[in-house]
């Protein structure tokens, strides 16, 4: 899970789904960090819901470790994100991702295959979510 949460090296997230992460003292933020946050994604929804910042904000464009450095660093921008470099079992793999890109680009590569052979469930066997969630 580590290695696919890497893919979060691209992309952005709208202020709604990081609120609870900039405004909740007790989680583990960069204060500059959780400044330039604030600014743009106000305390009270639904105002900025829809304002953006990139899951990586180094380089947010180009798929590399960077994702992982700012971890090290208490600047993920979602709380499931910092979650992985938080004092827990996963630092030891979030430090080898920032040493050592290319074990970063193997595991992803291997855990994209793995996740690509899971099995589809359907009729009886699934569930199909018309919002995805919660099930129905």
């Amino acid at each position: 899970m580590v290695a696919l949460s890497g893919s979060h090296t691209i992309g952005q997230a709208r202020c709604v789904t990081f609120r609870g992460r900039i405004y909740n003292s007790a989680l583990n933020i960069d204060p500059a960090f959780n400044s330039s946050l604030s600014a743009i994604c106000p305390q009270t929804a639904p105002n900025g819901d829809g304002n953006l910042r990139p899951l990586d904000l180094q380089t947010p464009n180009r798929f590399d470790n960077n994702y992982f450095r700012n971890l090290v660093s208490s600047r993920g921008l979602l709380i499931s994100d910092q979650v992985l470099f938080n004092g827990d079992s996963t630092d030891s793999i979030v430090t080898e991702y920032v040493n050592n890109p290319s074990a970063f680009d193997k595991d992803f590569a291997s855990a994209m295959i793995k996740m690509g052979e899971i099995d589809v469930l359907t009729g009886d066997a699934g569930i199909i979510r018309s919002l995805c969630s919660r099930a129905s």
